[in-house]
């Protein structure tokens, strides 16, 4: 027994010295026998897979249709049991390219008619009696007298410049191509962009107007492709519109020459800012500072948050005239309409911007606080319950709702899960009760077209206010968050009743009008920029599948240019996660968040110092942005890639 105990050990161990690296270091051939086999055996496996890889690319280019059809069914067979992800509805495929022809149709016009203008006068025929009364001012013959008896008059088709020559049409426009797949027409405005577009002009431009259309949809354009030019040309223009919010408390000018700069307030306003016009710019200017690494436009737009909270009302409702110089409201309207409305909308989507860590915390506690005072303002019409929000002057309530404020029930959606259960459930409930009022803006006209603004009144419901409607995205915007949330099939049918409305009414050879009186249907002749930035993507986007532009890694701003979440951290500086700190200000609102006296004092200066200064001030060498690349290229900044979902 011993015996064969030791065969048996000695027979392992002779078969574990090969295992060895000693046994082959001391049998040179050995080793360079092993070796010899080693290589030879890489190289048949290498010359292998190169020869799988040049069939696949052969075959790619030859059969690129079944290529598809195999990988389409390759991400089928990966889906677990009863997800249908991938598998569209044909009914949504249809209507999707309907919503896409539109978009080319619109584009087209605008690439015959006003190319690289700001918008397209798309030039139908207006009635004699639309321009009798300026015929009547000016001394050339009357529109009768010149055209005899014609019951029309011929428009030109052409381009005019509503923002100053900056090509806003076209740039608000870029994402929308590029999502829909139109790469030719993207790749023509990027020449015009990176060949044409020149900012140093004398020309007084909205600085919020010019935000979210220009720098916004460059911005987009720029996270979709991943295309230098855009991001640079984004820089350029906002360099010329920074000098806006050197004023006393940070709070912006409304108006600024781009050349010059000479900010000031439009007069019609008595000197004072607007609401809407200056807290709706912090999205942008805080994309670019994470995509350029430069904290200056960041500073800019938090500095004007913080003023305005520092006198934060109980209800969060603030009017839409904000005084530059003091920082505090002038006793104005309150609304969720013109001058108001994107002011609550971005509290909510800085907050989703940053990935919803406890650095953007401040800017939820604002909107859920906003959000208790929309609710003091919600009421029910009558004998139709319908739910709408008014608008308040002093103690008073104005039964009126604006078209423009049906942009709420979508925001309302999107920020009620970040409510515990109840509330949630009640805000989503609200979101979809006024959601079903503007659809009846709708569907209450001959046009199914609404009008701009409505009035309630006992037991009359609703009636038309202000009766034009320019092809405003308000209600779709509405319709696609709540479809996108809710997976409520209802939204998408609304979405394209209101589609086939603007089809039927809108649409003439040279683009898209918008009606001068929704009641008649008279057409004007404009085809506003944010048709094709707006209303269109968000009627594509809600026939498209959920992976497209998905809302856990996009955010849209005010002009429906989606921008990436970057998770914003604790300490860092525009989204960087490199060990360095930024100073931590804080937002007034809960017990005990009041900042630091010297550091007030060193972030509310009258005049703030240089960014490396004011950094350096506070904690030492904090300026340094230099990997900022290093996270593009890491992942930390992604562009879009539009062919996977």
């Amino acid at each position: 027994m011993a015996r064969n105990r030791s065969s048996s050990s000695s027979s392992s161990s002779g078969k574990l010295r090969y295992c060895n690296p000693a046994y082959y270091l001391k049998r040179p051939k050995r080793l360079a026998m092993l070796l010899i086999v080693f290589v030879s055996v890489t190289l048949v496996v290498w010359d292998r897979q190169t020869l799988v890889r040049e069939h696949e690319l052969e075959e790619i280019k030859n059969n690129p249709a079944n290529v598809i059809e195999k990988i389409d069914h390759i991400k089928q067979a990966k889906q677990p049991p009863g997800n249908k992800a991938f598998v569209e509805d044909p009914i949504d495929i249809q209507r999707k390219q309907k919503v896409k022809d539109a978009m080319i149709h619109a584009w087209s016009s605008y690439e015959k008619y006003a190319w690289g203008q700001d918008e397209l006068q798309a030039g139908h025929k207006m009635p004699v009696s639309a321009l009798l009364g300026r015929a009547e001012m000016d001394q050339s013959p009357s529109p009768r007298e010149a055209f005899g008896k014609r019951g029309s008059l011929p428009q030109t088709k052409n381009g005019v410049n509503s923002f100053g020559g900056l090509g806003a049409t076209l740039i608000d426009a870029l994402d929308t191509l590029y999502i829909m797949d139109l790469d030719e027409q993207f790749q023509r405005a990027r020449e015009w962009v990176a060949s044409s577009l020149d900012f140093n002009k004398s020309y007084d431009a909205s600085v919020f107007e010019t935000t979210i259309r220009v720098v916004g949809g460059l911005l987009s354009a720029y996270d979709l492709s991943g295309d230098k030019v855009f991001l640079e040309k984004a820089r350029d223009i906002a360099d010329r519109l920074l000098p806006a919010w050197n004023t006393r408390t940070g709070i912006p000018y409304n108006v600024i020459n781009l050349a010059h700069g000479n900010p000031h307030n439009p007069s019609w306003t008595g000197g004072e800012s607007i609401l809407a016009d200056s807290g709706t710019e912090q999205l942008e200017l805080i994309a670019l500072s994470q995509r350029t690494g430069d904290p200056k436009y960041r500073q800019k737009a938090e500095k004007v948050i913080v003023e305005l909270n520092k006198t934060f009302p109980a209800d969060g409702l603030l009017p839409i005239y904000i005084s530059p110089d003091r920082g505090t409201p002038s006793y104005s309207t309150i609304t969720f309409g013109a001058m108001g409305d994107s002011f609550y909308e971005y509290l909510l989507k800085v907050w989703i911007q940053g990935n919803k860590t406890s650095a953007v915390k401040p800017y939820r506690d604002m909107w859920e606080t906003s959000m208790k005072g929309l609710l003091s303002l919600v009421r029910k019409s009558t004998p139709s319950s319908f739910t709408y929000v008014c608008e308040k002057n002093g103690d008073s309530l104005i039964d009126k709702m604006d078209e423009l404020a049906c942009f709420a029930p979508g925001m309302i959606a999107l920020g009620s899960s970040g409510y515990g259960p109840g509330d949630s459930e009640k805000f989503l409930s609200l979101a979809e009760e006024l959601a079903w009022t503007c659809y009846n803006f709708y569907q209450s006209t001959p046009t199914k077209l609404a009008g701009e603004n409505y009035f309630f009144r006992d037991g009359q419901d609703m009636s038309v206010g202000t009766s034009w409607n320019i092809l405003r995205p308000e209600t779709v915007e509405s319709l696609f968050y709540l479809w996108r949330l809710t997976g409520n099939k209802t939204y998408k049918e609304w979405g394209w009743n209101i589609f086939q409305a603007f089809e039927k009414n809108s649409r003439i050879e040279s683009g898209y009008v918008g009606l001068k009186d929704v009641n008649t249907g008279d057409k004007d002749n404009m085809m506003q920029s944010f048709f094709l930035a707006e209303t269109l993507k968000y009627l594509y986007l809600l026939f498209s599948p959920t992976t497209v532009i998905s809302l856990d890694e996009w955010v849209f701003n005010t002009e429906a240019h989606p921008l990436k979440i970057v998770t914003q951290h604790d300490g860092e500086i525009s989204g960087r996660s490199d060990g360095q700190h930024r100073p931590n200000i804080r937002l007034r609102g809960r017990k005990g968040d009041e900042e630091p006296e010297r550091v007030r004092k060193l972030v509310y200066s009258k005049s703030d110092p240089e960014p490396d200064e004011f950094c350096c001030s506070l904690f030492g060498k904090l300026c340094d942005f230099n990997r900022f690349s290093l996270l593009q290229l890491i992942g930390n900044v992604v562009p879009y890639d539009k062919n996977v979902e």
